[in-house]
């Protein structure tokens, strides 16, 4: 089961998180609280997963944010917003979120989600404008990046273009046919040759150089 733990002020926000994620076999919402009680809840709760509200009104999701991955094991955390403000959206991936999700995302989409980010994959999702997306690299990032997926081979470019999809090491060893621990090496060595950026942040590389399907081409 992949324990969740959902952060937002709004009680009835928490209840249709909890109501649609209980129509999933495999995960279980542990925790669900406001921002004010948040980092202490989710730690004893051993959350794998949580969905985190960008803006509270007793305590900034930023700052949950940041207690939240100060753990020495900390859970993957997706933001959760109603609207996709181009300095949250940077200023949350910078602290180290897993990804991003408006409110009013599908269900299915939602579960995929947490499916995906208990996997070690990233997530972002459509809703949010690509140029939303691209302020999260800044201008020399993306030059470097972009010189260097031109020197990429053909398996290192395959490979980006599954971190482009959000996918974990173990996804991305099961539909390339590979070890984990050959994946893990491949994905070290890529993130290191695009400038020692993070999945994110290649994940966004790959979406601007249109190695993802839908893509900017």
């Amino acid at each position: 089961m992949i324990r969740v733990a959902v952060v937002d002020d709004e009680r009835l926000v928490r209840s249709g998180l909890r109501m649609i994620l209980g129509t999933a076999p495999d995960v279980e919402m542990v925790a669900d609280c406001s921002g004010a009680t948040a980092v202490e809840t989710v730690r004893r709760s051993a959350a794998e997963v949580v969905l985190l509200d960008i803006r509270m009104p007793d305590v900034d999701g930023l700052t949950v944010l940041r207690g939240l991955r100060a753990a020495p094991e900390p859970p993957a955390i997706a933001m959760l917003t109603t609207f996709d403000a181009q300095e949250y959206l940077t200023a949350a991936l910078r602290e180290g979120a897993s990804g991003f999700l408006l409110k009013d995302s599908d269900p299915e989409q939602l579960i995929r989600a947490v499916r995906t980010l208990a996997a070690g994959g990233s997530v972002l999702d459509p809703g949010v404008t690509r140029a939303v997306i691209g302020g999260y690299l800044n201008a020399e990032t993306q030059a470097a990046a972009a010189e260097a997926v031109r020197a990429l081979t053909p398996r290192e470019s395959e490979v980006l273009a599954l971190l482009g999809e959000g996918l974990g090491n173990a996804q991305i060893a099961a539909r390339m046919g590979l070890a984990p621990s050959t994946v893990k090496d491949h994905v070290s060595a890529l993130l290191g040759k695009l400038g020692g950026i993070n999945r994110v942040q290649a994940a966004i590389v790959a979406d601007r150089a249109g190695l993802v399907a839908g893509g900017p081409r």
